[in-house]
């Protein structure tokens, strides 16, 4: 969908999306929005190759700042830069998604984590790191305390953030975390089936049912020291907007919930754009017949083909159709209705990837949904409200305070 505003960043709607995405997260300092501009300033259009070197050269320098802080034991200075050139690194790792190979994939994934584990290290809060039980193995994740609750005796209410289907942690730290610690509220992020470390680490893939992976971590947090057990709520980003509806309808212990924003059908984003022809060849079951025309396609638009790629792999699929018919078991169109969590869906004007399905998901939960607008006027449309993450921090929790009883 293009855009409706006359001020643009790029335009390619791809690249103005991400910058406004990463300065957006300025607000938690997890961004400096001149560095920012700076480094995309006459990157061209069509250039995937400068746009991803514009992102690992300014993570690289600001990444060598922070070294530099670090030795001379300015660790306030040093957390400050380590944040921010873990969401550059985090930035360029989506802009491999464009490139011809992703051998820049991993080595970049490792450097945006090695600059979070290092803020994790310098700056001044209360974080662990911790291993979540879940099946035959373990989710990586960080358990962040609210600054003070160490010398408190009363249990606190805790946020589990979820990220959606190619986020990092400093976008976690940005939308929810940050907002959460400041209004004395701890927080638990974790990379689950699919997301970051587990797939690009692990190889692990996504799973449409979602219950099986929150349980588990609701489970950890449960048994966390100083979590109150009826203050446990969940917020969800993007794809997540997915994730989250799905396991409450099934994980009836949070207290509240935030779909940000909601999605009811992940599919659409995948098949809105295919022609009438091959929708029906889908359809119809000829998998082969689509497989070897979406080939064809590809072969006229590398950039599609690199980023069709780079979108299915978290599936864990080879072919087109078998893609595709993977991502359809992607709704909560059937199972919505289980939902007995009180539930805020944020609905973004413009909103681009699953446009009208904040609304749809309010329709199917009526009895538990709120459906909290946020408008172009407000500086705050596109998908999750990039430039507007302060109002949405202050709708999200003030709504989450009032349900909580706080």
């Amino acid at each position: 969908m293009a855009h409706t505003h006359e001020f643009r960043f790029s335009g390619n709607d791809d690249f103005d999306f991400e910058i406004r995405t990463t300065i957006g997260q300025s607000f938690s300092g997890a961004a400096d929005i001149g560095e920012v501009l700076a480094a995309v300033q006459g990157v061209d259009d069509k250039d995937y190759d400068g746009w991803f070197r514009a992102w690992l050269g300014l993570g690289d320098r600001i990444a060598a700042q922070a070294d530099a802080s670090a030795e001379a034991g300015r660790t306030v200075s040093a957390a400050s830069a380590y944040l921010r050139a873990a969401s550059y690194y985090a930035t360029a790792v989506n802009a491999v998604a464009s490139l011809e190979s992703e051998d820049e994939l991993l080595p970049t994934f490792r450097k945006h984590r090695a600059a979070w584990d290092a803020w994790v290290d310098a700056v001044d809060l209360d974080i662990a790191r911790v291993a979540i039980p879940y099946q035959d193995t373990t989710l990586p994740g960080y358990l962040f305390r609210a600054p003070g609750a160490r010398a408190e005796t009363a249990s606190r209410p805790l946020l589990v953030v979820v990220n959606g289907s190619d986020g990092a942690l400093t976008s976690l730290w940005s939308s929810a975390v940050s907002g959460a610690l400041r209004r004395g509220y701890d927080a638990l992020v974790f990379d689950g089936p699919g997301q970051q470390s587990m797939l690009f680490e692990r190889g692990v893939p996504f799973r449409p049912d979602w219950e099986a992976v929150l349980t588990p971590v609701l489970d950890f947090a449960l048994a966390q020291t100083g979590v109150d057990a009826d203050r446990v709520a969940l917020y969800g980003i993007s794809q997540a907007g997915y994730w989250v509806p799905r396991a409450l309808a099934f994980e009836h212990r949070f207290a509240a919930a935030v779909a940000d924003p909601g999605v009811v059908d992940v599919s659409t984003s995948w098949t809105d754009h295919l022609p009438g022809n091959l929708r029906k060849l889908l359809d119809e079951g000829e998998d082969a017949k689509f497989d070897r025309d979406m080939e064809l396609g590809m072969k006229f638009s590398h950039e599609l083909a690199n980023t069709w790629r780079f979108r299915a792999r978290p599936y864990g699929t080879t072919g087109y159709a078998e893609t595709l018919r993977a991502v359809l078991q992607y709704s909560v169109e059937q199972v919505a209705g289980r939902i007995t969590t009180p539930l805020l869906i944020t609905d973004p004007e413009h909103e681009q990837f699953w446009p009208g399905q904040s609304e749809r998901l309010a329709a199917l939960t009526p009895s538990v949904s709120t459906l909290v607008r946020f408008s172009e006027a407000e500086g705050a449309d596109f998908h999750v409200q990039p430039l507007a993450r302060a109002l949405t921090e202050q709708r999200m929790f003030d709504w989450l305070d009032e349900r909580l009883g706080r």
